[in-house]
């Protein structure tokens, strides 16, 4: 038998071993990002740094998964709807055990299954492609639906960015969900305030995002979605939560852990200079966990 992903049982770990664990995840995730960066020269770095906390907690903390089996039927299933943030994921699969860290070396190259957007043809622990936003939602009250129906206690989750909320789909998905009382749905919305059209709120204001999901009858929590420590507690409440679909909305930084390339005024798609790659995993080694 495959072995199965597990965490340390509740109560053997406290907190802050918890948090130092998940810390250390994270780190490793930016590492892989910024490795994963140098092969192409560019690309969608800023958002894969600005997220690795939040896939350190799900993929270390929440997910249940064989990391050796990734199509195990009662497998947890984590939808990447933002397909350009496949480096952030193909970085967690790589510290979650599902890919080796070798193949990392082959992102966006001819061949590679890893390409620069996502396809869940080609890549192991990639659940659907991605492309065209506000997709992640809808595939994902259907496939809660069809677990239900199924007896499958799994439970999905769907990564989504800001963006997409100002696609009609996702809250149309959104009301699907809340309307079958789907509570084995977990979205999580990645809040950096960027598009590649500028700042979110210039392009379509969708604040206040907690109440709108709220209306729409989800349970909602809004956390800094670089805080380990917030994360888990979160995390945690949203797991024990029934009766309804969930939503925790993250307050990223697009390039954390990495000060020069947080300050980059164009950060959505990043051109980061062969010199420069050295000096960003220093900075990352800076501030790594202890």
């Amino acid at each position: 038998m495959t072995a199965l992903h597990t965490v340390p049982a509740r109560g053997t770990e406290d907190r802050a071993e918890r948090i130092a664990r998940l810390s250390a995840a994270a780190h490793r995730i930016r590492r892989h990002a910024l490795d994963m960066g140098e092969v192409q020269g560019q690309g969608y770095i800023g958002q894969a740094l600005g997220v690795a906390d939040v896939l350190a907690v799900v993929y270390g903390d929440q997910l249940r998964f064989r990391p050796a089996e990734p199509e195990w039927p009662d497998r947890d299933r984590f939808l990447l709807s933002i397909g350009h943030y496949a480096i952030a994921l193909y970085a967690a699969l790589a510290e979650a055990g599902t890919i080796d860290a070798a193949e990392l070396e082959t992102y966006g190259s001819d061949g590679s299954r890893l390409p620069m957007s996502g396809m869940a043809s080609y890549t192991p622990g990639m659940e659907i492609s991605g492309g065209s936003l506000g997709h992640g939602l809808g595939v994902a009250t259907g496939m809660a639906l069809g677990l239900r129906l199924q007896g499958n206690p799994a439970r999905v989750f769907n990564l989504l960015s800001d963006g997409e909320l100002d696609e009609g789909s996702t809250w149309e998905a959104a009301m699907a969900c809340a309307h079958h009382g789907l509570d084995n749905v977990t979205a999580i919305v990645d809040v950096n305030a960027l598009q590649a059209d500028g700042p979110t709120a210039g392009v379509l204001r969708t604040e206040p995002v907690t109440d709108k999901w709220r209306a729409f009858g989800w349970h909602a929590l809004r956390v800094d979605g670089n805080d380990i420590g917030a994360l888990v507690d979160a995390f945690d409440e949203l797991r024990a939560h029934r009766g309804s679909p969930s939503v925790l909305i993250c307050d990223t930084r697009i390039g954390h852990g990495v000060p020069m390339l947080a300050e980059r005024e164009k950060a959505h798609f990043m051109k980061v200079a062969e010199h420069e790659w050295d000096l960003a995993r220093q900075q990352l080694g800076e501030g790594s966990p202890a």
